[in-house]
This record gives structure tokens, C-alpha cells and sequence, in this order.
């Protein structure tokens, strides 16, 4: 008899391991355990989304024919982590394998592959996750030889390989990416639609009061749960978005609307990352739109190059780079963390807005993450680890995999721009072009030296000029530079005083 160990993220009927078990005579073990709940304090949302998926998947599994053994959360267990209720289902079981699929976080994955099998006395077989479009060695192929990596370059493979949006061999349209027809501002007329909301049922309401309880000290609400924990309304979530916001996805993706908890994005990469819905089911979905000419090319192919592009690119750096790409700092940050990541209390309004959301839904979408708290957290030269903490803890959809590369790589640009070609550094001009954060704020978008000047104008350029020697040979950043070095000597050192001032009370913006 096998034992097959199902994880939080892999909660998808055709999973890998779940081929090569057989459900008249294997069993299944999941568990809600401690340390993996709690080795950073992860939103209450996200915790309550897993356990409650992963109870809604068990049901489902055992209406499927399979012996499922599930360890509910108990704060008393003697069990606090996986292996050791997996030692103790092999024990009672007498199974004489254990068959797991690869896992999203090296961790967790090490010590599968290291100690799992010394510990349990018997053979671990972990198979590869083909839920993704390329393998973890297709990628290293791809990647071997290359002194930099380009997303750009690696998602037309994975266009080759889908077929999505191609059309004898050349691209729809006749260009690869539409990523400059996706940078509009709300036009303040286009309606957002409103996020489906579902039903709470036992498994639900069981799980929130458990999490409100357990984990009374972790981040954020639970007044606003509205994620769906069943395959049926993930997919019901993945035909909402593809029915009423795909079309103006593309042109509004860069957006952001203060109070506006979704605009146009889809809200399905909790869904992804968990595996209630795949890759293969959203990208056909969104395809067919364009097929059926629902939906606009621009937005169709920004959708798709999200997923098959930036999702598969940034999976294939973690694994061939874990585990000292999580110690990269190419830019020698040490500032630790501000409060307001945790509390939420600024008087910066774009920041407030997106902490907001964050605590309220652990949602924020990628402009929101990358160009305001990201940028933020780069500008100011906070530490890595620190922030791509905060990344992992507060949002349903973060996971080791997606996360550390997101973060550490395109939003701190610490590993030396092996991710990404430049930093995604950007004063308050930007959050004003994209947004309507600037008007009613403390902070005034339009100068950079007062005392109620925004505080991200002089961080930009303290954080152009103190790392002029990292960057001044980028080619992507020569205009920047040149600005730069155009000012008089009177308003650079207006502007560096003024961004170390702020510097040294960071706490208090």
C-alpha cells in the first residue's frame, strides 16, 4: 500500500502523484499543521482560504472513490508539522511508499528530498508538477548559457510550445507582446464590474471561526472573505472574469483607482497558486475569447503572457537558483521594515489605499505591489528578506515559488538584475500618471524638497544617487542619469537632504 501526501497548493484532480496511486487500495494523507500555517504570520484570509479549500478537496476526493485521512487544525496536536503526521499515518497504515508531488517551496522540498526517506524508513517518490506549461529542467535547458535571463524571450517559447495566439508559426497580429497598449489610466467612465461573492457553507464557516480564534495575531480581516474555496466557484470566478472584465482588462491593467478593490483583474492567481484552476484551463478560456472575437488582442495577450510568460519564467528561476537566491542583497540593503506594512497607518495615500486592500482582502494587483509598496520598499532600500516576508504573509495568493523572485528579483532588484533588466524605481510622478491616489493627499505630488512633498520625488533620486555606480553603466538608465546630472548643485542637495531626513523617520510618514 502507497500513501500519497497531498499539499495545500496542489489541490487539482489530476494531479501528478494522484495518476499513480490507486484508489481501491492506496490512501491519502492532508493535513493543517502549525508550522507551515505559522513559520510567517500569513492573512487570516489565506489561512482560512487553504484550510477550507483543502477541506472542500478532501470531500471531493472521497465522492471520488479515494480513502482520504485528513488532520484538521488542532492547536494541542502533538503533531506540529508534515512529516510528523505523515510518520504517524505511515505507522498505522503500513504503507510501503509515500508518493508526493514536488512542492512550491525549496524548504519544504529539501527536506523531502534529504530526510523524508532516513526518517520514514521507506522509499519518497516525488514526481515532477506538470500543472506548469515547462518543466524545472525545460527552463534550466532554456536558461544554460544565458549571463541574463529575459522573460520576453522565454515566453515566445512558450507561445511556440501552446500555440496560443499563433498563427502558422508567427505571433497574432504580428507582434509577440501588446505590453504598450496596457498602460492607460481609468478613464473614470468605464464601469467596474462587481467581484462574484459566495456562499459560505459549513466547511466555511467551521474553518473562519477557527482562524479567528488560532490566529488572532496574524494580519489583516476576515470581515470581507469573499475568495471561493471549491472548484466550482473558481471556476465560477474564472467565467465572471472572462465574461465582464477581460475586454477592458488590457487597457486598464496598469490602473489603479483609490477604494477600487479589483478594477478589471481577475482575482484567479489564489485559485493558480492553490490549484483549483491550471494554467492550461485559464489560458484556453481566455484564448477562446479571442477566437470568438469577445475580447481585444491587447488584453488577451497580456492575460496570457502573465500566466504562461512571467508565471512559468519566474518558477524556473526559483528552482534553478534556490536555495542562495534567497540571500541575494546586490544593492546592500540593511533598513529594516516600516511599521505601516504591518498597521497599514500612513499619511501617503497611494500606500494607505494599497494596505488598505491588502489587510481587507489579502489582495493588492501587480502595479499595486511592484510600483507602490514594492517601489517604496526599493527607494528606500529596505532589506530583502524583510520585505519578501511581508509579500509571503499577506496575500492568498503568495507562495515561496511565485513570491521570492517577484519580490527579490523584479520588485528589489537584488539579484543584480539577473530577473530583470533595470529597476522598477519610479518617483510620485508615476503613481499620479496611473492613479487618483495624488489628489486629496498630505503629501503634495508636485514638488520634491518641502516638507509636504511627496516623499517618494526625493527618495527616487537619493536612490538614483547613491547607487549611480550599480547603475550607471545600465543602458536602460542613461536618460535618467543625464536628468540627473543636469540640476544644479543647489536642488541635488535640496533633494538628497530632504529624502535623508525622511530616511531617518521613515517610521513617521
Amino acid at each position: 500500500m502507497k500513501l500519497g501526501l497531498i499539499l495545500g497548493d496542489q489541490l487539482t484532480p489530476d494531479l501528478a502523484s494522484l495518476r499513480v496511486l490507486d484508489p481501491q487500495q492506496d490512501r491519502i494523507v492532508m493535513a493543517e499543521v502549525r508550522d507551515e500555517a505559522s513559520y510567517v504570520k500569513h492573512h487570516k484570509q489565506k489561512i482560512a482560504l487553504l484550510f477550507s479549500a483543502m477541506r472542500h478537496f478532501a470531500e471531493e476526493l472521497r465522492e471520488a472513490g479515494w480513502q482520504v485521512d485528513y488532520h484538521a487544525y488542532d492547536a494541542n496536536s502533538e503533531f506540529k508539522s508534515l512529516i510528523d503526521v505523515v510518520e504517524h499515518h505511515v505507522q498505522t497504515t503500513g504503507a510501503e511508499r509515500l508518493v508526493l508531488t514536488q512542492c512550491g517551496e525549496y524548504r519544504l522540498q529539501h527536506a523531502m528530498d534529504r530526510k523524508w526517506a532516513k526518517q520514514l524508513g521507506i522509499p519518497v517518490d516525488v514526481y515532477g508538477d506538470d500543472r506548469f506549461i515547462a518543466t524545472t529542467s525545460e527552463f534550466a535547458d532554456w536558461a544554460d548559457g544565458r549571463k541574463q535571463l529575459r522573460m520576453e524571450y522565454f515566453y515566445r517559447e512558450m507561445r511556440r510550445k501552446t500555440g496560443y495566439l499563433m498563427v502558422d508559426g508567427e505571433p497574432e497580429g504580428g507582434k509577440w507582446n501588446y505590453d504598450a497598449d496596457n498602460r492607460k489610466k481609468w478613464d473614470g467612465k468605464t464601469p467596474f464590474p462587481n467581484p462574484p461573492v459566495f456562499e459560505r457553507d459549513e466547511i466555511d464557516q467551521d474553518v473562519i471561526a477557527l482562524v479567528a480564534e488560532e490566529f488572532a495575531d496574524h494580519p489583516g480581516s476576515l470581515d470581507a472573505f469573499h475568495w471561493g474555496t471549491t472548484r466550482s466557484q473558481a471556476n465560477a470566478a474564472l467565467g465572471f472574469f472572462i465574461q465582464y472584465c477581460l475586454t477592458n482588462f488590457g487597457d486598464f491593467q496598469d490602473a489603479m483607482v483609490r477604494g477600487e478593490r479589483a478594477l478589471f483583474h481577475s482575482l484567479l492567481s489564489p485559485y493558480l497558486n492553490c490549484g483549483l484552476l491550471t494554467a492550461k484551463q485559464v489560458c484556453d478560456a481566455a484564448h477562446q475569447t479571442w477566437q470568438d472575437k469577445r475580447a481585444p488582442l491587447n488584453a488577451v495577450e497580456g492575460f496570457i503572457r502573465q500566466i504562461i510568460g512571467w508565471r512559468e519564467y519566474v518558477r524556473g528561476i526559483y528552482w534553478l537558483h534556490m536555495p542562495h537566491y534567497a540571500k541575494e542583497n546586490a544593492l546592500n540593503n540593511k533598513r529594516a521594515l516600516p511599521r505601516y506594512y504591518w498597521d497599514g497607518d500612513t499619511r501617503m495615500a497611494c500606500m494607505s489605499d494599497c494596505f488598505k486592500n491588502t489587510f481587507d482582502h489579502a489582495y493588492a494587483h501587480h502595479i499595486q505591489r511592484l510600483m507602490v509598496t514594492g517601489n517604496f520598499a526599493l527607494l528606500t532600500g529596505i532589506t530583502p528578506e524583510e520585505i519578501c516576508d511581508w509579500y509571503l504573509a499577506v496575500y492568498a495568493d503568495a507562495y515561496d515559488w511565485v513570491e521570492l523572485p517577484n519580490t527579490l528579483g523584479m520588485v528589489m532588484h537584488a539579484d543584480g538584475g539577473y530577473l530583470g533588466s533595470k529597476p522598477y524605481a519610479a518617483s510620485g510622478n508615476y503613481i499620479h500618471k496611473m492613479s487618483d491616489y495624488c489628489s486629496g493627499c498630505h503629501y503634495s505630488v508636485k514638488t520634491q524638497t518641502e516638507e509636504d512633498s511627496c516623499p517618494f520625488n526625493s527618495l527616487y533620486w537619493h536612490f538614483i544617487h547613491r547607487h549611480r555606480n550599480d547603475f550607471k553603466n545600465n543602458h536602460r538608465m542613461g536618460m535618467v542619469y543625464r536628468t540627473f546630472d543636469r540640476m544644479n548643485d543647489e536642488k541635488k542637495e535640496r533633494i538628497i537632504a530632504r529624502a535623508d531626513t525622511l530616511l531617518n523617520r521613515l517610521d513617521d510618514l
